[in-house]
């Protein structure tokens, strides 16, 4: 179908997969018009060597809207049973975010009671604050026909009856098969060369922890434009 422009009921810029690189967060925002709201788009923590401070600012950023990512969950579901969920959260990052809050000694493979250890250690040096600030994200912003989320969204499903799961770890549709309501859907999560436009679906995430390139979306009743910062 011909997609209508995109439109937010006010102007937007949604900020790609930050992944603790908070140098480059710091100075893509300050690139960013002032009359536009700041959305990011999730995955705060992992891979990057500045997750902790990555958090610490946010959570004290009032005027930005973060929405949670998958690596956002995975850190969430180690606090809760960490003999479950510790080794999935480890090797995808988790051993960076640890490193952050200065928890030694992690590997990918530990016994129980060393995960255990750690999650207790992790909590301690986030503290409660922090910890609810993570877990009260939202999953996902309509503004006009925009859907902002993390992961993307079902194709199928109306934006108000999304799951939480597939906001946050993505449809198996939803690179591959365009809505039919006009919805454009600007997400992260999945690694594009250049943040763009297609098919209504607005990609932002320019692996920042891999590449250097942080890269956002700003979007109004004028026009689509970029902005990228690199490390």
């Amino acid at each position: 179908m011909d997609f209508p422009a995109p439109i937010p009921d006010t102007p937007l810029c949604v900020v790609g997969d930050v992944h603790g690189c908070l140098s480059v967060l710091e100075d893509l925002l300050q690139k960013v018009p002032q009359d536009h709201q700041i959305i990011l788009v999730g995955d705060y923590i992992d891979r990057g060597e500045q997750s902790a401070d990555v958090l610490r600012y946010l959570s004290m950023e009032t005027s930005i809207t973060c929405l949670m990512g998958n690596h956002e969950d995975m850190l969430l579901r180690f606090l809760e049973d960490p003999g479950r969920e510790g080794g999935r959260w480890i090797r995808n990052g988790g051993l960076q975010t640890l490193a952050s809050f200065g928890i030694r000694g992690v590997r990918p493979q530990m016994t129980l009671e060393e995960l255990t250890s750690c999650r207790d250690q992790l909590h301690a040096a986030m503290g409660d604050h922090l910890i609810s600030w993570i877990g009260g994200l939202a999953t996902s912003v309509l503004s006009g026909n925009i859907l902002v989320a993390h992961a993307g969204a079902d194709p199928f499903t109306v934006p108000e009856a999304q799951s939480r799961d597939v906001l946050i770890w993505g449809h198996p549709d939803f690179l591959y098969t365009a809505r039919r309501d006009g919805i454009w859907v600007v997400h992260g999560h999945t690694i594009v060369q250049e943040a763009g436009a297609k098919h209504g679906r607005i990609a932002v995430d320019t692996g920042a922890y891999a590449t250097g390139v942080l890269s956002a979306v700003c979007l109004s009743e004028r026009e689509i434009s970029v902005i990228s910062v690199k490390v």
